[in-house]
């Protein structure tokens, strides 16, 4: 049993709220069968449900909305007090527009409705998959993002045509430029066109047959004057 939010890739820890047992079972044994990272756990109230939450252990709620004392989207607001990143389906035999908006509008990440047969616990497996995949995806880029932006050292992220997603304050600096500006932009306009075709031509090879390039090349300004600057790629 994990003992904290999982890793990428890794066990995916449930909390399913449902004020009937059996079919919490139900839902736990084929979900679990269909997927077998998951591991579903289950409340059969909300007030229970917040209190298991409180150690931030799980990666996923799904909960029925008629339960007693608070129902499943009174459940959700005060949940998202709590954990407003984490990924909730609202899961409930009530098909009505009214209650999927109300859901949506109060945080919910998914609203999905129970069905006859088995093949409502295929799909509700794999939402419950993609969303926390995708959950830990913005994590990872969050923590990736406030790294960047606090180091001392300039930092620029390309994309796979060589344009800039993403540069730290002190990368923009040694361009006496902002950020904002150098997003979007190609590293070859960082350089003058001669030192542009070494690094094409020399320093990019380098990095796909080493994956690693450490060296100086002569950066361009935006203001049109150049320096010799140390790279590491």
């Amino acid at each position: 049993m994990a003992s904290g939010i999982s890793d990428p890739g890794g066990e995916i820890r449930v909390l399913h709220v449902d004020d009937q047992p059996d079919f919490a079972a139900t839902v736990a044994a084929f979900v679990e069968r269909e997927i077998d990272r998951l591991d579903v756990e289950s409340e059969v109230n909300a007030s229970d449900g917040l209190s298991r939450l409180a150690d931030g252990s799980f990666d996923c709620v799904v909960s029925d909305y008629d339960m007693p004392g608070r129902n499943g989207i009174e459940f959700l607001e005060a949940l998202r007090e709590r954990r407003p990143e984490l990924p909730f389906i609202l899961y409930t035999g009530k098909g009505s527009e009214e209650v999927a908006s109300d859901a949506i509008a109060a945080g919910a990440t998914d609203y999905l409705q129970k069905e006859s047969g088995t093949d409502q616990y295929t799909v509700l497996a794999n939402r419950i998959e993609t969303l926390v995949e995708r959950a830990r995806a913005r994590r990872r880029q969050q923590r990736q993002a406030a790294a960047i932006e606090t180091a001392r050292e300039g930092i620029g992220i390309l994309d796979a045509d060589g344009d800039h997603v993403s540069v730290n304050r002190a990368y923009a600096d040694i361009y006496r430029t902002d950020p904002a500006d150098l997003v979007g932009s190609h590293w070859s306009d960082r350089y003058p066109d001669d030192e542009a075709g070494y690094v094409h031509a020399e320093v990019r090879p380098r990095v796909a047959e080493d994956g690693y390039w450490r060296g100086r090349t002569t950066g361009l300004r935006t203001d049109g004057t150049t320096f010799t600057q140390e790279c590491a790629v």
